[in-house]
């Protein structure tokens, strides 16, 4: 996802992999979308809890289904690429995302990707920030 993306400090968990420790924890980011703008389509490699600030989000998932969360409400996005949609604002004010992840140090937070089959690309006027 593009643009304004504010993160927090990040608390350090070291976990154990074979492959030696990572430093990983969580992440919280507040993601602003303005009147217009959309995330772009995209996905997630965790899970992650997103609180809507302000505005209304609408949310298109990988079948087509419209989703729409308004300020004082929250929805969890699950992990991976079967999971890709967008997020787009509709309203005449900013939507404003505060938005919690468990990564490790150095993972993307959101990855792009193409619109799903049979669903329009995105062509919003302005990307999240």
């Amino acid at each position: 996802m593009a643009g304004r993306q504010a993160t927090a400090g990040r608390p350090r968990v070291m976990a154990r992999r074979p492959e030696g420790e990572i430093a990983s924890g969580l992440v919280v980011r507040e993601v602003a979308v303005e009147p217009g703008g959309c995330t772009g389509w995209h996905y997630h490699r965790v899970p992650l809890m997103a609180v809507v600030k302000s505005g209304t989000l609408t949310r298109i998932l990988r079948d087509g289904t419209v989703v729409v969360h308004r300020a004082g409400t929250s929805f969890v996005e699950p992990a991976g690429i079967q999971h890709v949609h967008l997020g787009r604002n509709l309203g005449s004010e900013p939507v404003v995302l505060c938005v919690t992840a468990a990564l490790a140090e150095g993972d993307p937070f959101a990855l792009p990707a193409e619109a799903p089959p049979g669903a329009t690309p995105c062509a919003c006027s302005a990307h999240a920030r």
